[in-house]
């Protein structure tokens, strides 16, 4: 039987430490798997420059959503543009992948629940109830929501409710 594949997939470019990535996020989110794996032949080599062997990609999933890790090179690099958003439904689910995902991290690349991980991935670590604020809130809660929004870098869920309330 053949296997199904989603419709689209996220690919994800790595200095040549896709299996580390691959690693952990699986070890960070509960919900993960990993799938099947590619390696390089010696065909492409003169553009690759990979010897015939080395991985070249990893198939993974974490919450449902199909990811590609490929070891590629230095050539291309990530940008805060585009991040993965983690909806946690509590103050512990925020600690808890905030603080997975900020270990070997750049402390300067964290300001309102965004981070950026060790791996270059940037990710939006934010509480449900944030977003049910700012969509359902007068102008003067959602205003005052925000100020205190800007000033974190780990959002504290009790925080935000006092600012809001």
């Amino acid at each position: 039987m053949d296997r199904v594949i989603q419709k689209i997939t996220t690919n994800l470019w790595f200095d040549m430490n896709a299996e580390q990535a691959v690693e952990f996020y699986t070890s960070v989110f509960n919900n993960s798997k990993v799938g099947r794996v590619t390696y390089y032949s010696g065909v492409g080599n003169e553009n690759h420059r990979l010897n015939a062997g080395k991985v070249m990609t990893i198939e993974f999933q974490i919450e449902g959503q199909e990811f590609l890790a490929l070891n590629g090179s230095p050539a291309f690099q990530y940008t805060e543009a585009i991040s993965f958003i983690i909806n946690c439904e509590s103050q512990e689910e925020v600690d808890y992948y905030w603080d997975k995902l900020t270990q070997g991290s750049d402390e300067k690349t964290q300001m309102c629940g965004w981070l950026t991980d060790r791996f270059g991935i940037t990710w939006q670590v934010i509480p449900v109830e944030l977003n049910n604020m700012l969509i359902d809130g007068e102008a003067k809660k959602v205003e005052r929501l925000t100020n205190a929004l800007l000033k974190m870098k780990k959002l504290d869920l009790n925080e935000l409710r006092r600012a809001y309330e």
